[in-house]
């Protein structure tokens, strides 16, 4: 049974914050963080949380596609910064939307949560061809940032997005064509947030320690990202006889720059294949190559018949790679 994605959207809060910005409350420059990551500004919530992010990226989205929210079957939520332990983020997107009744859940994968979520719709069209899977990635990270660390306060930003999961294209919908998905949990303790989970249990009244906050090794982050992404992509292209010259458009998780380039590179893709916005919107997690999927929609990065390899990194460690045909 194929499965599409029908519709897409996404959202971001109205509030920049600059690099400029950031150089007046962390030690920092933009020279600095553009030269070790491309980011340029991104998103900072001033009050949205995670849900009212989802709910917007999923009303665009559902525009898109033409359906009426009381259509959806499914709802996921992909996010690794959810409004609640519980209530899940999900249920509280579909009362936003104005429906119940769908089965609702969120899926934390961290950054590799929209694709992730993707083949969890297909799987869900495969076994009901009248499920409608909307599917949401959304993060405000920014409540998890600690403004004082240099080395993370400068890569990530708050976004949503979603896409609708059917067994109908659409007008204007891309086949999800195969999926590639993995982890390995040996890298974990490289990107936590970890204060406040059952590893890390705070008692009333104890002081929030930096592990409540994203803690990251760069470096070894850096290698083991672009060496899984290099090898998912290239084992996607093997299986299913493609080479660079058959790939139309190249969208890596928007991390950081250097790790789309040398992902790009390493792949033999020309430059001009390679999608990149991470300059405006830095690092959403789970929802950034459904960001880059909904703007390369609209702008018309992605016409019909584009065959289009999208790949993702995340903690845990969770990657993968699928591969759309539009």
């Amino acid at each position: 049974m194929p499965a599409f994605i029908r519709g897409f959207g996404f959202y971001v809060p109205e509030n920049i914050m600059t690099n400029a910005d950031l150089e007046k409350i962390v030690d920092t420059s933009d020279e600095w963080i553009t030269t070790r990551t491309g980011i340029k500004q991104r998103h900072i919530s001033t009050g949205e949380i995670t849900s009212d992010l989802g709910a917007e990226a999923a009303r665009k989205a559902l525009a898109d596609a033409g359906i009426a929210a009381e259509k959806v079957t499914h709802l996921i939520c992909a996010t690794c910064s959810p409004d609640s332990y519980c209530p899940n983020t999900a249920s509280q997107i579909a009362h936003k939307l104005g429906f119940a009744g769908c089965m609702a859940f969120d899926l934390n994968a961290a950054c590799s949560g929209f694709i992730y979520s993707l083949q969890l719709g297909r799987a869900l069209v495969t076994v009901d061809p009248a499920a409608v899977v909307l599917v949401v990635a959304s993060e405000v990270l920014s409540v998890r940032t600690n403004w004082q660390d240099r080395t993370t306060s400068v890569i990530f930003g708050d976004g949503a997005s979603a896409g609708l999961v059917t067994s109908d294209k659409g007008p204007h919908g891309a086949e999800i064509v195969d999926a590639i998905l993995e982890s390995d949990g040996q890298y974990g303790d490289l990107l936590t947030i970890l204060g406040g989970g059952s590893a890390r249990p705070y008692k009333l009244g104890e002081t929030v320690q930096e592990d409540f906050f994203i803690q990251m090794n760069g470096r070894e982050v850096y290698k083991v990202a672009v060496r899984s992404m290099t090898d998912v992509c290239q084992r996607m292209m093997k299986k299913h006889s493609l080479t660079v010259d058959d790939l139309d458009v190249f969208v890596a998780h928007q991390a950081n720059l250097r790790i789309i380039e040398a992902v790009g590179k390493k792949l033999e893709l020309p430059t001009e294949k390679v999608f990149t916005n991470v300059q405006s919107y830095g690092n959403t997690s789970a929802a950034s190559v459904g960001i880059a999927l909904a703007e390369g929609h609209l702008d018309g990065t992605f016409q019909a018949g584009h065959r289009v390899l999208l790949a993702t990194f995340g903690a845990g460690f969770t990657w993968g790679a699928l591969l759309l045909q539009f």
